[in-house]
């Protein structure tokens, strides 16, 4: 069911690309394109990529779109405002298509994915929705997404300060004096002392966390700072200058 799906909005996807390429009329292209938009949001919510599909609704559909459609309807002098090309156009831009689409394709047929599936598959690594796994997903955009958000998985084993190193310490002596001081209970010691490392080691094997809003914020805002500028320009009152006799 999932497989089908993403083929679906895949092929949706693509299909309202084309219509934004092939319609002259700006509204139209503006739905399509907010049609193309919406499902490639789609594709990253199958893809557990939760903050990029929110992101993707909220600044380019709900953001740029919409405020494309107001200039359009503010700028335009007639009910019909339609783009004619000339076959230059055309061609430079069938040309840069064709070259994005040979570095696709080229991308996706240079990874033998069933010998990595098969692979993953043998070494025991599954994926779970919201896990990480440094041997299965290796250097992958979650690394990137999970930094912009604080979140560093790459120091699972890392993230332990030097509070907890003293915390280690301290535990570790106060160990060895129960054992010292209680001779007939050294299990019991050393069952304390595994259970002290232990927590610290699963303490420490936690993402290291802290405040990664500050980037995604500020490029959201430069770029609805743009989209704002480029709507006021396109929507403010033109005046013809008069020649000063």
């Amino acid at each position: 069911m999932g497989s089908l799906l993403f083929t679906l909005y895949a092929i949706a996807a693509c299909s309202a690309a084309v219509g934004v390429v092939l319609s002259q009329n700006v509204v139209r292209m503006a739905f399509w394109l907010v049609i193309s938009l919406s499902c490639v949001a789609g594709l990253f919510f199958m893809l557990d990529a939760d903050f990029v599909g929110a992101t993707q609704l909220l600044i380019y559909v709900g953001g740029t779109v919409v405020l494309l459609i107001f200039g359009v309807m503010l700028t335009s002098s007639g009910p019909y405002l339609t783009i004619k090309s000339n076959p230059a156009e055309v061609i430079q831009a069938s040309v840069v298509g064709v070259a994005f689409l040979g570095v696709l394709l080229s991308t996706v047929t240079s990874v033998d994915w069933e010998s990595n599936r098969l692979t993953l598959k043998q070494a025991g690594v599954t994926s779970r929705r919201g896990s990480y796994y440094q041997q299965g997903e290796g250097n992958t955009s979650r690394h990137i997404g999970g930094a912009l958000l604080g979140v560093r998985f790459d120091h699972l084993g890392e993230s332990a300060s030097a509070a907890d190193h003293a915390h280690d310490a301290t535990a570790h002596d106060h160990v060895h004096d129960v054992a010292d001081h209680t001779h007939g209970t050294g299990d019991h010691a050393h069952a304390s002392h595994d259970h002290v490392h232990g927590g610290i080691a699963a303490a420490s094997s936690k993402p290291e966390t802290g405040s990664g809003y500050l980037l995604p914020f500020e490029i959201v805002s430069v770029h609805l700072l743009v989209v704002l500028i480029g709507a006021a320009y396109l929507a403010r009152a033109k005046r013809r200058l008069e020649p000063v006799a």
